[in-house]
């Protein structure tokens, strides 16, 4: 059986990391994706498996980067099989506060980045013609947001990817692309800084953060489940449903 390759957007820390590690712990090759070269090289020799790993540095939001994702996973590794778009920004602000440089911001790396990368990936899976796998990464809030977490630009942003992902479920069956979603609640990452993230644990049923292992064992899932797409997976404690 020949070995599967996997592009990870924001794969330079935290979630996206993760989830590289998961799937080269599974016998894939990786191609990291981010926008800081020093941090990507770091994150690579980190994972410790150089023959089956490549990286690409450059920001999502402009096509040339997801044309070099393709093209190294091409070139390095003889084919893709698997996208997971996890790149993306996230802060709160009150939503009268929000500049319109801050909303274009988070449109930009978190909408259009996914939305460029993925078009460069479907091109790249119709000339394979042997279908593929799309996950993106949402997040809960789109579903249940938090009155004392106001975060009305990145969520709106996300709301988007979360609809592209139901589209592009319709529009890429034929091809036998699959395209999913997993919606993660708080996640306990590098992006929370010195904040106590556990603190956040009472948001969910579960009473606890979740851990990005989680993460990456949902997008594992959905990249073999060979009979599910269109799908948003919450992996969320349990936050949407109800509170503890």
């Amino acid at each position: 059986m020949s070995v599967r390759t996997v592009i990870v957007t924001g794969s330079s820390s935290g979630i996206g990391l993760g989830i590289a590690r998961a799937f080269l712990d599974d016998g894939a090759n990786v191609v990291l994706s981010g926008r800081d070269a020093e941090r990507l090289t770091k994150a690579a020799a980190d994972l410790g498996r150089p023959e089956r790993t490549a990286w690409v540095a450059g920001s999502i939001a402009v096509p040339e980067t997801g044309e070099a994702l393709v093209r190294t996973a091409l070139e390095r590794f003889g084919g893709i099989a698997v996208l997971v778009n996890n790149a993306g920004t996230f802060a709160s602000r009150p939503f009268t506060d929000v500049t319109e440089e801050e909303l274009d911001g988070f449109l930009t790396g978190n909408l259009k980045g996914t939305y460029l990368t993925t078009q460069a990936v479907v091109r790249a899976l119709r000339a394979q013609g042997r279908g593929g796998s799309i996950i993106n990464i949402g997040t809960v809030l789109v579903d249940h947001a938090l009155a004392g977490l106001p975060a009305s630009a990145p969520v709106v942003s996300k709301a988007g990817v979360h609809a592209l992902t139901t589209s592009l479920a319709a529009e890429l069956a034929a091809d036998g692309i699959r395209v999913n979603l997993v919606a993660p609640g708080m996640i306990r990452t590098p992006l929370h800084g010195g904040y106590d993230v556990d603190s956040f644990g009472g948001v969910h049923l579960l009473n606890r953060v979740g851990e990005v292992s989680e993460i990456a064992d949902a997008v594992r899932y959905l990249a073999d489940a060979d009979f599910v797409t269109g799908h948003a997976l919450r992996v969320d404690g349990g936050h949407v449903i109800g509170r503890a």
